[in-house]
């Protein structure tokens, strides 16, 4: 009738002949491990020096915070020892948890950036909405054949995994723009990126759009040419573009984008070029019946300041 087995009924009977009903109530607890050897004080003297400096600072590791270097900094500031794995644990236990660390140019200028964020986007972002204008995050990459496959793949041990790739080095371009309610346009290109190829892309997205487009991109040589300025001016009532502060390409979402189509699209695997342009536009043109997935990018963390 209640689930339970003899072996849980026969455990509750002896308890019962021990002790009674309240021997019923009671569960058995956790005996009490030894108190932390390391105080309330000393553990925020240790997270402020692991928020201010990074290990080569302090001379005791390398630039990130790993467990030997954390173990050596408790060490010197507590005076206590402690194995690596404890460490782990009392860095858990206490709210942290191992990253992959996020990658940032060392060129970035953080006051460009910061300009970028308080008062350059919110600018562009309010004339758009004043001039019904769509705002597109607009980006360039390609994809090698060279390249390895994403991701590890189960073997047995000291039995590496092979995959038949093709030899031949092939490379196929895109150029993509993407805005915030979904809406996505692409162009599949095998030549180099230039001037020409990317007035043509604006040209065909203003007239996909159908009303003036604000293009947000990178400072690419290209995006800067006299070629491309003088195509700007003479299409001012179509596009405006902007250009994000150098070397910050977290800024964009449209580099998610482009991380989605090299992790689904096995450049690696294509039998030619013209296989390659076949695959990466079929994947684009899916994402395009998909907008619940672009608009997911501009979810992330780090570009969620996007959102209009």
């Amino acid at each position: 009738m209640f689930g339970v087995s003899e072996r849980s009924v026969g455990s509750w009977w002896r308890a019962y002949r021990g002790g009674g009903r309240e021997a019923l109530a009671v569960r058995r607890r956790r005996r009490p491990g030894p108190q932390e050897l390391i105080s309330d004080e000393e553990r925020g003297t240790l997270f402020q020096a692991m928020a201010d400096y990074t290990p080569e600072e302090l001379l005791i590791g390398g630039p990130l915070w790993t467990r030997a270097a954390v173990r050596e900094l408790i060490r010197m500031v507590c005076g206590v020892v402690m194995t690596e794995r404890g460490v782990g644990t009392w860095l858990r236990r206490h709210g942290f948890s191992p990253q992959r660390p996020a990658r940032r140019a060392c060129q970035q200028c953080d006051e460009k950036v910061r300009a970028w964020l308080e008062q350059d986007y919110p600018a562009i972002a309010a004339r758009a909405k004043t001039e019904k204008a769509v705002v597109a995050w607009a980006d360039q990459c390609g994809l090698r054949s060279n390249t390895a496959l994403p991701g590890r793949f189960w073997a047995p041990k000291g039995r590496t995994p092979v995959v038949r790739v093709n030899g031949k080095r092939l490379r196929v371009n895109v150029m993509s723009a993407i805005a915030s309610r979904g809406a996505l346009w692409f162009t599949v290109f095998t030549g180099r990126f230039t001037a020409k190829v990317f007035t043509g892309f604006l040209d065909r997205l203003a007239r996909h759009a159908g009303r003036k487009v604000h293009v947000i991109a990178d400072r690419h040589p290209v995006h800067r040419s006299k070629a491309v300025r003088t195509w700007l001016d003479n299409n001012a009532d179509r596009v405006e573009l902007h250009l994000m502060p150098g070397y910050s390409p977290e800024l964009n979402p449209d580099e998610l984008l482009n991380a989605d189509l090299k992790r689904h699209v096995h450049a690696s695997r294509a039998r030619s070029a013209d296989d390659l342009a076949h695959e990466t536009r079929r994947f684009l043109r899916r994402r395009q019946r998909q907008p619940h997935i672009v608009r997911g990018y501009f979810h992330a963390r780090h570009v969620r300041y996007t959102i209009t």
